[in-house]
């Protein structure tokens, strides 16, 4: 989709304020899909996955802290 906003790993983390070694750990982890790569070789998520990913981590967290609190 043309009007799709594209992020680096830099843009991602900034996006959802989250450490660059995070959006790493989630593409490892499977929870975001490199889905392209720019003019200089960095990866590119999509916007939404990158949103949903930032979702689904931390509703996994919170359920973590639920448990164990």
């Amino acid at each position: 989709m043309e009007d799709e906003t594209w992020l680096t790993v830099k843009e991602a983390a900034l996006f959802v304020a989250v450490d660059v070694q995070t959006v790493y750990s989630w593409v490892r982890r499977g929870h975001l899909k490199v889905t392209g790569l720019d003019d200089r070789g960095r990866k590119l998520f999509r916007h939404l996955d990158v949103a949903q990913a930032e979702l689904a981590t931390r509703a996994k967290a919170q359920r973590v802290l639920t448990i164990g609190a």
